[in-house]
């Protein structure tokens, strides 16, 4: 049989009727005083309390989205600089690489025109020289045989002709 059966448990001697007693009284005086209202108001402030923070959380959520799509954006337009100004760069070179190979080939052009004047006139100084060593060598030959002449007395007009022509054509 349950304990809340038991005609014991309704005498006035017993001390749990007693309490029981206590316990409803309590309670009435705690509906009575608003306490049921006192507790819902607090549990409903902080379930507002609690709404205001995860609006705030949304928002700020919303913000961060917001500046992470930004951040994103200016991520890839800075990409897109950063590739437009490698290729410009690349141009850039390919066109100093072409610059630089034309000047290259200009230079070895004058260089080796430089080269073929200072051998052509090297070649004519040579030949020059060689002319005027020829010219003093007949004209040396040509005063020996002149000499040899003078001292045998034997004078030949033509040979005294040829020696007037030689230093003229030798020049």
């Amino acid at each position: 049989m349950p304990h809340f059966l038991d005609p014991h448990m309704y005498s006035f001697g017993n001390p749990e009727l007693w309490v029981a007693f206590g316990l409803i009284i309590f309670f009435g005086i705690l509906v009575w005083a608003g306490v049921p209202k006192l507790v819902a108001g607090a549990l409903d402030a902080k379930a507002a309390k609690i709404q205001a923070e995860l609006d705030e959380a949304a928002r700020l959520r919303a913000e961060a989205e917001a500046l992470l799509a930004q951040i994103r954006a200016e991520k890839a337009e800075a990409e897109a600089q950063a590739a437009a100004m490698l290729k410009a760069a690349e141009d850039d070179a390919r066109r100093l690489e072409a610059e630089a190979k034309v000047k290259l080939e200009e230079a070895m052009v004058r260089r080796q025109a430089l080269a073929e004047r200072r051998i052509e006139q090297a070649e004519a100084q040579a030949t020059a020289e060689v002319k005027a060593a020829a010219t003093d060598l007949a004209a040396k030959a040509a005063e020996q045989i002149l000499t040899a002449r003078v001292a045998g007395q034997k004078t030949d007009p033509l040979l005294d002709a040829a020696i007037a022509q030689l230093g003229s054509r030798l020049n």
